[in-house]
């Protein structure tokens, strides 16, 4: 059996749909963003999801994205839960008299280690997010290069979120 191409006809209908869809959604978009989201994004947004490889690209990202998180709050966790032994033992070796000097100088070392991996966890997630936008700049996806720029970032989470809500709609074919 022979997978025929959609025909011309087919394909306006299915970009037609998806600016119309892109449009309604980006007049949800708080003023400020929505500037930053001109009808020739959308156009070319459109365009670019008529293939549905990219939904398939941006879903993948998002699998990666979930298991990195879960794998870095797990560090966070052991981390925590280490502290925690640390300082149970320290208490049961630890003569009566010098516990409170001793479990406050853990606690201030425990504090400066969540911190410090508080601030490696953000450089890693940091990092996944500019391996993303490189991975959607290379795909060819409108909007996206690669930036730390909040307001920048902020409109392609909003980009993101809109090809998320069209791969669960039915484009017509």
């Amino acid at each position: 059996m022979e997978i025929s191409e959609p025909t011309p006809e087919a394909l306006q209908r299915k970009l037609y749909f998806l600016l119309e869809q892109l449009q309604d959604m980006a007049r949800e978009l708080p003023p400020k963003y929505q500037m930053r989201v001109p009808i020739e994004l959308l156009s070319g947004l459109a365009n670019c999801l008529l293939n549905d490889t990219i939904f398939e690209i941006v879903k993948g990202l998002m699998e990666i994205q979930h298991v990195t998180e879960k794998h870095l709050f797990q560090q966070r966790l052991q981390i925590i839960n280490n502290h925690t032994l640390e300082i149970q033992e320290m208490m049961t070796n630890t003569a009566p008299e010098q516990q409170e000097v001793q479990k406050t100088n853990l606690l201030r070392r425990h504090k400066e280690e969540l911190k410090q991996t508080d601030m490696k966890l953000v450089l890693q997630l940091d990092q996944k997010v500019s391996d993303q936008q490189d991975t959607l700049e290379k795909a060819g996806v409108p909007g996206f290069f690669v930036t730390s720029k909040p307001i920048e970032v902020k409109v392609q989470m909003y980009l993101l979120d809109f090809i998320l809500r069209l791969s669960k709609m039915d484009i017509p074919q």
